[in-house]
């Protein structure tokens, strides 16, 4: 399955922000990437430039490649409402990340793992598909196995009470997508406006 394998803590310097990650190492090396990367004077980046960036920090941030990125955007300009806050939306609701957030596993990308390697249940049943888009009242789970494995419950800390729209049980192991988020409810830093100007050019 392809995804982006390279240093994660290069993309955080890219955008200067720990999108993938805690950003501990920001604190040692903030420069961007480059021979010359502390000295590089950048210009004022353009219109098309910003819009640009955007996407790929919020590509980066999800874990998405161009083509399920595109994909998501399609689906979310179909849907009633602001396509912008639709896409949000709709990356909040990747099984991954719901699993991210209800703080199975401590990372988007170890979420991921967890889902690909079949320790995650939908509803009851195992569903190994990182990209499956959670409707409002499913529940998501660890299977029984899974469930006793040291391994996995170590890295178990349990739901950001910020992130009113996951119910999660720490003594269960099992939680529910309650709803889709409002916009103003999910943290990331993304300007989503831009990425619905740059797909509408």
């Amino acid at each position: 399955m392809a995804r982006y394998t390279g240093p994660k803590t290069k993309i955080s310097r890219i955008f200067g922000e720990p999108i993938t990650g805690n950003g501990k190492w920001l604190t040692k090396n903030s420069n961007p990437p480059g021979m010359h990367g502390a000295t590089r004077k950048r210009k004022t980046l353009g219109e098309y430039a910003l819009q640009l960036r955007e996407k790929q920090k919020a590509k980066y941030t999800y874990g998405l490649l161009e083509k399920q990125f595109r994909k998501t955007f399609d689906e979310a300009a179909r849907r009633k409402g602001v396509t912008g806050e639709n896409l949000i939306k709709l990356l909040e609701a990747r099984l991954d990340n719901v699993v991210f957030r209800m703080g199975i596993a401590p990372s988007r990308q170890a979420a991921r793992q967890l889902v690909s390697h079949k320790h995650i249940t939908v509803n009851g049943d195992v569903l190994n598909v990182p990209s499956y888009s959670l409707k409002p009242g499913e529940t998501v789970g660890l299977k029984n196995k899974s469930a006793v494995n040291t391994a996995i419950t170590g890295n178990v800390r349990g739901k950001n009470t910020k992130f009113n729209w996951i119910d999660f049980s720490e003594t269960e192991l099992k939680g529910t997508f309650i709803a889709y988020p409002e916009r103003e409810s999910v943290p990331e830093n993304i300007k989503e406006q831009l990425i619905v100007e740059l797909y509408s050019k």
